[in-house]
């Protein structure tokens, strides 16, 4: 969405950002989580067939690298392209810079990168405190998740802190006019 600035006298065409609420982010982050089940259950066949893997615990390691690999190369992939994973498409938003153009690469991952800082430190405490499976993991990691998305109503425009730190946002794309490359 564009609108008219003034500077120096002249109007010029500046972009009008529209940015999505918390509350269709995270249905966005949810229902990315649904997608992405299929993926990581494709890319754990595709390892465990690749490296003969009989046991789940054997290999473990190399299976989370793998996987870390490949929802890095999904990721990247659609930011850089479009700007948008389908679940973004679902729900109408777009990852930008801060012009307001799809992302670069080296920018689309680093933003995957520190997409990070929404798990590590719910399973740091879960793994400090010794809740390595069940409620006590997961309770863990839905309150790290809560912590970074409610952080982002003081953040500016409402971003998440990955996004402040990386140079991104999240606009919305339903009437949006932003170049794309």
């Amino acid at each position: 969405m564009t609108g008219l600035k003034e500077k120096d006298g002249a109007s010029v065409l500046a972009p009008a950002w529209v940015f999505p609420t918390v509350r269709r982010r995270m249905a966005s982050f949810i229902y990315e989580g649904v997608l992405l089940f299929g993926v990581v259950m494709l890319a754990g066949f595709l390892f465990s067939t690749v490296t003969q893997q009989r046991h789940a615990l054997k290999g473990m390691h190399g299976l989370q690298a793998f996987l870390f690999i490949v929802l890095g190369i999904y990721f990247v992939w659609f930011w850089s392209k479009t700007g948008q994973t389908l679940a973004m498409k679902t729900w109408h938003i777009r990852l930008v810079n801060k012009s307001g153009k799809t992302v670069s690469r080296a920018r689309a991952l680093a933003r995957y990168a520190l997409s990070w800082i929404w798990f590590v430190p719910a399973l740091a405490v879960a793994e400090i405190t010794g809740a390595r499976t069940g409620a006590p993991l997961w309770g863990w990691m839905f309150a790290g998740v809560m912590l970074i998305a409610v952080g982002s109503r003081w953040s500016p425009e409402r971003q998440f802190i990955h996004d402040l730190l990386c140079g991104t946002r999240l606009v919305d794309a339903r009437n949006d006019l932003s170049p794309r490359a």
